[in-house]
């Protein structure tokens, strides 16, 4: 008989961002009281699952996101550098809150290629970091489940390429809000199938579901 393990890749949930920045990796961005009500409703959602193993981006937004999960199961958080944010080189600005940033002829060279993309990180790069930390949870939790709290562009990346769909994409088409799930199945070591859901899609403002602001 084959065995089933199931890992949720976790969207961290909003942050405290009023200035708008797009903050990527920084250290200092922290979930909003909004954000940790979302990962407290999200650890409720998931309290009849078989969760035995836990991991979390190193960035804040996505330790205290995992919290709730690491207290209702008792487990430890394990952090690993390979769920962390995609890199971007418009960290620090505040290009989501004006798209017109874009239009600064300074900033042309590094966006000649959208499907690259050539701006940031390639999204082949983010994929083979995501894939095998998502094959060591699944390792990890064999038979059971397991949670990766990571960012909006690495979940959604890692998604597109179990799909076996192209990784080039328009960034307001993503299936991926915040404190959202996406669940992988898998029967022994093969990809069988997933779901998507959003146990705290109820709290999020509609004004922030299609946003494209601050980091993922």
């Amino acid at each position: 008989m084959s065995t089933r393990t199931i890992v949720h890749l976790m969207r961290h949930g909003e942050v405290h961002n009023p200035a708008g920045v797009l903050y990527g990796r920084l250290a200092g961005y922290n979930l909003s009281e909004l954000g940790h009500e979302m990962a407290a409703t999200v650890a409720e959602s998931l309290s009849e699952h078989d969760i035995t193993h836990l991991v979390a981006s190193p960035l804040e937004r996505a330790q205290q996101t995992a919290q709730p999960i690491a207290e209702r199961f008792g487990l430890p958080i394990h952090t690993d550098e390979r769920v962390i944010e995609a890199e971007n080189k418009f960290e620090g600005r505040r290009v989501g809150v004006s798209p017109k940033a874009f239009m600064n002829p300074r900033f042309w060279p590094w966006l000649w290629n959208p499907w690259r993309p050539t701006w940031g990180e390639p999204y082949t790069k983010i994929a083979a970091r995501m894939i095998p930390a998502i094959e060591d949870a699944r390792d990890a939790a064999r038979g059971h489940e397991a949670v990766i709290v990571s960012h909006q562009l690495p979940v959604w990346i890692a998604r597109r390429s179990y799909e076996k769909a192209r990784f080039a994409h328009d960034p307001r088409n993503r299936q991926c809000s915040l404190a959202s799930l996406t669940s992988l199945t898998f029967e022994d070591d093969e990809f069988v199938g997933l779901v998507y859901s959003e146990p705290a899609g109820h709290l999020i403002p509609d004004a922030l579901r299609n946003k494209f602001v601050g980091g993922a």
